[in-house]
């Protein structure tokens, strides 16, 4: 009699042991899952806290040099943009800078864009991957993280004192080139990347060569993307200081010719507030040239949007 019985005991105690080893897994999956929700709120309060952050410090400065900057630039509007700077305290306009400005950034996208657009092709379409890319990738890479004292360094000492070019538009275009070289190479590169294949297979298949591919089809579907990048580059070289501090000079002067030397914006602001020289006109060439930077950024979210909307559509 008792030996049946166990066999029903053991059923009953391998039936309890499951059920209690069953209710142990649930408790630490359930002690797991509690750890992994709080590990993801903990991280989202980090990411949350960086964005508030960043936000919040891009807010600061943008009150901070509209309060000083916006009142300069209406109490002496249009003169102050459209007039020249005269006497000691450069009191009056800022008009010869921003046209230094806008000379030396536009000469420079000249310089960079075929360059780079062509440098970016080879990478993306005719280069096998290997080292060599991987090597030129990396260099890109680099360049795009070189400080820009080291670049205006490098600038003097071989557009100015090696190749004996003045202190001119073009120094500083070429300088400025440098730096925007990398921006527009990969911003390119991304671009005809994403450029989907069927695309391409279509234009194969209507008997085009791969440089007419490449040229009437691949470059103009990602042009929008291309027009990105360009607008982020030239962003990035009109708020530089020290490229065209070391290569275009600091003399207020109207270029009219690329050997022509000039103040640009960002060097006159310089002048202006670490020499005390004239701090409201400091504080409105600042807002102008927040403004263009502004300006060029919005607009390239603007193209970047639109693309993606009719991308999408």
């Amino acid at each position: 009699m008792s030996q049946n019985l166990n066999p029903n005991n053991e059923q009953r105690k391998t039936g309890m042991q499951v059920l209690r080893e069953l209710k142990e897994e649930h408790r630490k999956s359930d002690s797991g899952l509690g750890r992994a929700h709080l590990s993801n709120r903990v991280a989202l309060g980090v990411l949350w806290a960086a964005t508030g952050i960043t936000i919040g410090l891009l807010a600061v400065i943008l009150i901070y040099v509209s309060y000083h900057g916006l009142g300069v630039v209406l109490q002496d509007f249009p003169r102050f943009i459209f007039t020249w700077p005269e006497g000691v305290n450069a009191e009056g306009g800022i008009w010869p800078t921003i046209v230094a400005t806008l000379y030396s950034t536009g000469l420079a996208m000249i310089i960079a864009t075929p360059i780079a657009v062509l440098a970016a092709v080879y990478l993306a379409e005719y280069a096998k991957q290997g080292r060599i890319v991987k090597a030129i990738r990396f260099a890109a890479d680099s360049l795009a993280s070189v400080p820009s004292i080291v670049m205006g360094l490098f600038g003097l000492a071989f557009f100015v004192e090696t190749l004996n070019i003045p202190l001119s538009m073009l120094a500083a275009s070429l300088g400025l080139s440098l730096l925007m070289l990398p921006i527009i190479m990969r911003a390119t590169e991304e671009a005809i990347r994403a450029v989907p294949r069927y695309i391409r297979w279509g234009s194969y298949g209507m008997g085009a060569t791969k440089w007419q591919t490449i040229s009437r089809v691949v470059i103009p579907t990602a042009t929008p993307r291309i027009i990105t990048g360009l607008i982020l580059a030239l962003a990035r070289a009109i708020g530089e200081t020290a490229v065209v501090f070391y290569t275009m000079g600091i003399a207020i002067n109207m270029p009219i010719i690329p050997t022509d030397s000039g103040r640009s914006m960002s060097v006159h602001l310089y002048l202006m507030a670490v020499e005390g020289i004239n701090l409201p006109s400091a504080y409105g060439t600042a807002f102008l040239l927040l403004l263009i930077i502004l300006a060029l950024n919005l607009s390239a979210r603007w193209i970047s949007k639109r693309y993606s909307r009719i991308e999408g559509a």
